[in-house]
């Protein structure tokens, strides 16, 4: 009688155990699939460290830069440079006047013309890119659209925009403006002054000779003059000549800021933001464009891929 009473409650003793293997197997599969989920994740997210340090590299240059330019709007610097050290990394950062560029949306012809010129084109076909840009930016009469008609001819499936370029590189849907001279205009235009003028106590060389009736020999006056008296406003706008109808000497509220982090690693990387000067606002500044990583190489030679 004991022995046949026994054998049930071995049976169920058997099953619990069985169960419970079963259970820890599980854990144990389970336990092997999260580890190797928090090493990918971990691995892929190390990927992104640099990135995320840069960004917070950046910041913090963005806010010293609204700071230095927090007091008096008449005695604002309009250019300038600083560095710093943060965390793991040294900072220099270097700022500038938008308008010290020339405005995609806001240029007349000759100014645009000047620029290609200058840049390599040839004084005919200088002029005729600048009609593209302006025919580009201009919203066309009704039934005459002849733009539209000359983007059909060409086999695009697009037509001119008829309102602002929302940002430069839009200029390489421009119909018959070479690659080459679109890639060496791109660093001296902006859509963010909306001046037709161009800051001049700032500006590139590059830049002042796209101003029509700039010779060499006045440029060349100029920016000497420039280096000894850099914000004598008056005495460097008369040395300008004719060029004068196309000069200021306004610095404007936009801002482009550019970044290089070094970090003790030895990752390099660069950003470049366009900032908008708040005034009576609880926010110093608002960002108008953020591209990172323009042409910087990382510690083993790659590319760096941006965002704008």
């Amino acid at each position: 009688m004991s022995s046949r009473a026994a054998n049930p409650v071995g049976a169920a003793d058997g099953f619990v155990v069985l169960a419970v293997l079963w259970i820890l197997a599980t854990l144990a599969a389970l336990s092997s699939i999260y580890a190797v989920y928090v090493i990918n994740t971990a691995t892929a997210f190390s990927g992104h460290e640099g990135r995320v340090r840069g960004e917070a590299l950046v910041s913090a240059a963005l806010e010293l830069t609204a700071y230095r330019m927090s007091g008096p709007l008449n005695s604002r610097p309009s250019q300038g440079r600083f560095s710093f050290r943060m965390g793991p990394a040294n900072v220099e950062v270097e700022f500038r006047s938008e308008t010290a560029r020339i405005d995609l949306n806001a240029a007349p012809k000759q100014l645009l013309a000047g620029l290609f010129a200058v840049l390599g084109a040839r004084p005919g076909d200088a002029e005729g890119y600048a009609d593209r840009v302006i025919g580009w930016r201009t919203k066309p009469a009704e039934d005459q659209d002849l733009e539209a008609a000359a983007y059909r001819a060409a086999g695009l499936r697009y037509v001119e925009r008829g309102a602002n370029f929302p940002h430069v590189n839009e200029l390489s849907l421009v119909l018959g403006l070479p690659v080459a001279l679109i890639e060496r205009a791109l660093p001296f235009l902006t859509v963010y002054s909306g001046r037709p003028k161009v800051n001049v106590l700032d500006a590139s060389s590059e830049v002042l000779a796209a101003l029509p009736g700039m010779s060499r020999d006045r440029l060349a006056a100029f920016l000497a003059e420039r280096r000894v008296l850099p914000r004598n406003d008056q005495t460097l706008l008369t040395l300008l000549g004719s060029a004068q109808q196309f000069a200021m000497t306004e610095a404007g509220k936009a801002l482009r800021v550019t970044v290089h982090s070094t970090l003790d690693n030895g990752l390099r990387m660069r950003s470049e933001v366009v900032i908008l000067m708040m005034e009576q606002s609880d926010q110093p500044f608002f960002v108008l464009s953020w591209q990172d990583d323009v042409g910087q190489m990382d510690n083993l030679g790659t590319k760096l891929v941006g965002r704008s």
